[in-house]
């Protein structure tokens, strides 16, 4: 295990670019099992998650070949292997994306319970109930998903919830599947899109692309290709948040702006400007972060929801620009009931936070935190947590940063060169 010495306080100055969309490149390297060609991917993150899920596709033959940095050739031919490592599956959350490709090409798959972010319930049963109705029989055991289908049939479907994961297990199912797929209620976030536009590249017929819903006319095969996977919104929201906190002047290169809409209106309320010039979104330095008002001076408040409303991956780092804002805002988190627990952490930094209950807390901003020792408990508070210790006065050890390494690509050689102090070390 690593950990982080952070020295807090330092001002930030320069260009990042954000690396590829962590929860794009997971269902697409998925994907690349529904074809018997190679793919080559761009644009690729290297963190921890897309590490395991290669692992476990080169588990069940697939060929991974790293061209170059951040490019990765992929290539699933030979037998058809249904049983990904059940160890390395229960690590990432992404592996039950392989239900849905192995249906489609084995016409098996047997998938352990997943892993991923201790951060509430995560239900499976949208992509359960999907598959079935594509024409998967299931069995569900203590340990695993045990799936199967003669073949799979297009069908008229309606999410019961706009699950992310579940919409793109249900698209990779059906675009090999006989006859047209309609999935109502689907999920519309960006990396929903990519995915969508990296099958339609190979081959697949997918429309309404960025709506909620999807019709998807099955094809007999699809092709190989190339595809560079687009920079990660959510990494984006981190990087101006870093911006905000520490009253930095931070340009963030190929920002994909348009994907930046409901995370600006948030920002807004909290006082912080941000400038689109471009491709690329600027943040001024010496902002005063203040909370407004809404009408009648009641206090406001910053919620999540599904695209295009403000991502909950996002939520965590708001909550601390929150507690460097003068003033009072409610943070009210719908997704995840777990999410908001990370606060504790803040509190022990000197933030005035009241948690009300699982999915809401009063922030009461505008005081400096304090350095401290705290661990990341997942990825989005690990990061978070980063941004915390980087603004606040002294010295911070944060334990546990391998949650931070699953979502984010050497984060202290990429942010140490704009002029803050984060150390690497072997936790003791």
């Amino acid at each position: 295990m690593e950990r982080f010495i952070v020295e807090g306080g330092r001002r930030l100055e320069g260009r990042i670019r954000p690396g590829g969309n962590k929860n794009a490149a997971l269902p697409i390297l998925a994907a690349c099992l529904l074809t018997d060609d190679a793919i080559v991917l761009r644009n690729l993150p290297d963190i921890q998650d897309v590490r395991v899920m290669l692992q476990i596709m080169e588990g069940i033959g697939t060929s991974v070949e790293k061209v170059e940095p951040n490019v990765v050739r992929i290539h699933a031919k030979g037998d058809c292997n249904s049983n990904p490592d059940p160890d390395l599956s229960r690590k990432i959350r992404a592996s039950i994306l392989l239900a849905g490709p192995l249906l489609a090409r084995c016409g098996v798959a047997n998938i352990a319970k997943p892993g991923g972010d201790a951060i509430g319930r995560r239900r499976v049963d949208t992509h359960l109930l999907a598959l079935e109705a594509l024409g998967a029989q299931i069995e569900v055991s203590a340990q695993e998903y045990r799936m199967s289908v003669r073949a799979l049939r297009g069908t008229n479907m309606f999410l019961d919830e706009a699950s992310v994961t579940a919409t793109e297990n249900a698209v990779m199912a059906a675009v090999l599947a006989e006859g047209e797929t309609v999935i109502y209620n689907a999920a519309a976030e960006p990396h929903v899109q990519d995915l969508c536009r990296f099958l339609n590249l190979l081959g697949a017929q997918i429309e309404g692309i960025a709506t909620n819903s999807l019709r998807i006319r099955g094809v007999e095969s699809l092709h190989g290709g190339e595809f560079h996977i687009p920079s990660d919104h959510i990494e984006v929201g981190s990087y101006i948040g870093l911006a905000a906190v520490t009253r930095s002047e931070l340009v963030i290169e190929d920002a994909v702006p348009h994907h930046m809409y409901a995370v600006r209106y948030m920002l807004e309320k909290l006082g912080l400007e941000i400038k689109v010039e471009g491709q690329d979104i600027r943040v001024p330095k010496d902002q005063v972060l203040r909370v407004r008002y809404d009408i009648g001076a009641a206090v406001p408040k910053i919620d999540d929801g599904p695209w295009p409303l403000f991502p909950a991956d996002l939520l965590s780092i708001m909550i601390v620009i929150a507690t460097q804002a003068e003033g009072t805002v409610m943070i009210f988190e719908k997704m995840f009931e777990s999410r908001l627990f990370f606060t504790d952490k803040l509190i022990q930094m000197g933030a005035r936070i009241i948690l009300c209950d699982p999915h809401r807390a009063i922030i009461v901003g505008g005081n400096r935190l304090s350095g401290a020792e705290i661990s990341s408990p997942d990825i989005r508070a690990g990061m978070a947590l980063l941004l915390a210790a980087l603004c606040a006065k002294g010295e911070s050890v944060i334990h546990n940063i391998h949650q931070i390494d699953r979502g984010y690509e050497r984060i202290e050689e990429r942010l140490n060169p704009l002029g803050a102090r984060i150390r690497r070390e072997r936790d003791s």
